[in-house]
């Protein structure tokens, strides 16, 4: 079985043509930041990481907070988000905002000419996901989503033995995750679907191409002040034949032996493949992680090396792409209708 090699990133998309170029003023990229939230910090620390990127300024809806990460992160504070994208000094914009608002902050920063890394999810609608495309490629930006699994270099590794045939026929994919986020924490967050699948989905895709049918489960499992459900699993049918299992909890660790905190499994008839959090562990606490699982900042890292390196200064198509926002919300919505329906859902 080789990949679908429709999904391989080998021609750019996203509305990046043949004018993407370094400006001459000021060739060290400067980068704006939307947003200053707890992921604000990852990505402030990729930039750092990155030679020739420097963090420029900020804004954030609540002053105060602003004025504090802009000290943390030794850059400017902009009074609005319009004045940050308008600034011709700013090259690309991360978008690090609620999700409800990346489509308004994201078209904004590209009708100003600003290439755009957005979290993830991109987009709260399929709409909203086709609208964002549709206007990098009318202002001839990236418009790029933080679909930062994909650039761990052994998930990578997995696709390119799978594109050449090293794992033989595609037989199943697993992508689990078990991190226990507390209630004031987990009622941040739209629910596991949205928040942990959506990273499962676009892993998948990259990996397992197509799916046919999902088969989905929600619950929730907490003190009963949040309503969101904080555990969710998924069964889908490959267009290929595989079978595919993804999984999501807030509602506890997995501390046992061979854990599964997060974990991503590939079997073929001929080799088989492995990712985890727990092959790099830090003994200290990560914001709600009760230790520091160093694979997820240094998938930050390699998505912001590539957008910026790859992407902004050289016009390379990223990884993941809009297109695989799109299709990978196509999946979680399949998830959604799975729950209500209680029937297998046809995607394809």
């Amino acid at each position: 079985m080789t990949a679908p090699t429709s999904r391989a990133p080998t021609t750019r998309t996203d509305g990046a043509n043949e004018a993407l170029t370094n400006r001459d003023s000021h060739p060290e990229l400067s980068i704006g930041f939307l947003g200053a939230g707890d992921i604000a910090d990852l990505h402030a620390d990729a930039i750092v990481s990155c030679p020739g990127a420097r963090l420029h300024g900020l804004w954030n809806r609540t002053p105060g907070r602003a004025q504090r990460r802009a000290e943390q992160f030794d850059c400017r504070v902009y009074e609005s988000a319009e004045q940050l994208v308008a600034d011709p000094a700013i090259d690309a914009v991360f978008v690090l905002t609620n999700l409800e608002t990346h489509r308004k902050y994201a078209e904004l920063a590209m009708q100003n000419g600003k290439h755009v890394l957005v979290e993830k999810p991109a987009g709260a609608t399929l709409d909203e996901i086709a609208s964002m495309r549709q206007t990098a490629r009318e202002h001839n930006v990236q418009c790029v989503p933080v679909h930062n699994y994909i650039y761990e270099p052994s998930v990578e590794r997995t696709r390119l033995m799978i594109e050449r045939g090293q794992l033989g026929k595609l037989v199943s994919v697993h992508v689990l995750y078990n991190i226990h986020h507390p209630e004031i924490v987990a009622q941040r967050y739209p629910g596991v679907l949205r928040q942990i699948m959506t990273h499962h989905a676009y892993i998948l895709l990259y990996l397992g191409g197509e799916a046919q049918t999902v088969s989905a489960m929600k619950a929730t499992i907490n003190d009963g002040s949040v309503d969101q459900e904080n555990l969710a699993v998924a069964t889908l049918q490959m267009q290929n034949g595989a079978i595919a299992h993804l999984h999501a909890s807030f509602a506890a660790d997995d501390h046992s032996g061979e854990p599964w905190t997060c974990l991503i499994k590939v079997i073929g008839t001929d080799g088989a493949t492995r990712f985890s959090y727990r092959d790099w562990v830090e003994n200290k606490k990560a914001q709600v992680h009760s230790h520091t699982f160093s694979a997820y900042p240094f998938s930050i890292e390699r998505t912001v090396h590539h957008f910026l390196s790859q992407c902004v200064q050289n016009g390379a198509p990223p990884l993941s792409t809009m297109q695989d926002a799109y299709d990978a919300l196509r999946i979680i919505e399949g998830c959604e209708a799975s729950i209500a329906e209680q029937r297998i859902i046809q995607l394809s």
